[in-house]
């Protein structure tokens, strides 16, 4: 079957190849990939990954053969595939923890969306009460940003946006930002105003997160979701020391099982509730000019390719 590996040489950092197909235990299903989901972090630092080895965590399509132990979803299930390893591929073999079931009236390619974007959104806004709380989310226009920002303010939470450019700032209002920064220089005169946000959902890193620190109200924390930017991130002396509530910042790498979250999210788009941020949607034959267009900051949003 023709799969998309890891490539480590100046063509990568993907490529098509033919390989094996997978061989599902007796606790996984195979599914029929329709949809892939790219992610800027997984095609970034393919290092991480042997070269040669099937790669792409994020899916949508169909099951073709149930788990042989009766777990999971029955054959002929629409589902969706998240942070699950090898599922750049024709079809992929998936345990049902990384699976969740797209209701009628979802189309699979925007559950194809989901998976490493979605269920890390939900699960940073999740560790805390956001109900008339303030929320800043860097890199908004990006995949996580996208979700983030829908979650946030359906939560209650009074939503800033924070983008790289004004053309990066389009549709962030509609789907539920109060206010949408296009300068750092924003930000900081937002904190020089009062302006201070109990959770920040940072996906850029390098000078941001400093400036993020300065804006932090007490008892708040920083969620480090990504670093894009590739900057290293000063703090000036003595910005870390401070008085009353702890502030604090947290990284995040949560790879545990994704069906529960899956599930909810996709709940929440078959209610109407919550949209899929796809920027940039065509066939997996033209993943290398999707993957250029990511890395250029072309993409509003996510990357969903059809597998023919």
């Amino acid at each position: 079957m023709r799969a998309l590996v890891v490539d480590h040489s100046e063509a990568g950092p993907i490529r098509f190849a033919d390989v094996d197909e997978p061989v599902p235990s007796t606790g996984e299903a195979l599914v029929e990939v329709r949809h892939i989901g790219l992610n800027f972090g997984e095609l970034n630092y393919v290092h991480q990954w042997p070269a040669g080895a099937v790669h792409g965590h994020d899916a949508a399509g169909v099951v073709v053969r149930a788990a042989s132990d009766g777990s999971g979803p029955p054959e002929g299930t629409r589902v969706a595939v998240g942070m699950a390893p090898h599922a750049w591929a024709e079809r992929v073999a998936v345990s049902p923890a990384s699976l969740g079931t797209v209701p009628k009236g979802v189309d699979l390619a925007d559950a194809a969306a989901l998976g490493i974007a979605g269920v890390t959104a939900l699960r940073v806004l999740r560790k805390r009460s956001l109900l008339a709380r303030d929320v800043l989310i860097t890199g908004a226009s990006g995949g996580v940003g996208h979700f983030a920002v829908q979650l946030a303010a359906l939560a209650g939470a009074r939503v800033t946006a924070l983008v790289g450019s004004p053309e990066r700032a389009a549709g962030l209002r509609e789907l539920g930002a109060d206010k949408v920064l296009t300068e750092l220089a924003a930000l900081a005169e937002l904190a020089e105003t009062g302006g201070r946000f109990d959770l920040v959902l940072d996906t850029v890193g390098g000078p941001l997160v400093a400036q993020a620190w300065n804006s932090l109200a007490e008892g708040g924390t920083i969620h480090l979701v990504g670093y894009s930017s590739g900057q290293e991130t000063t703090f000036p002396a003595g910005a870390l020391f401070g008085f009353g509530e702890p502030r604090s910042i947290a990284t995040f790498g949560d790879m545990t099982p994704t069906s529960g979250e899956l599930t909810e999210l996709l709940g929440l788009m078959a209610a109407g509730r919550l949209s899929a941020p796809v920027g940039l949607r065509g066939g997996w034959q033209d993943v290398d000019d999707a993957v250029q267009a990511l890395f250029a900051r072309k993409v509003h949003g996510k990357v969903v390719l059809d597998v023919a």
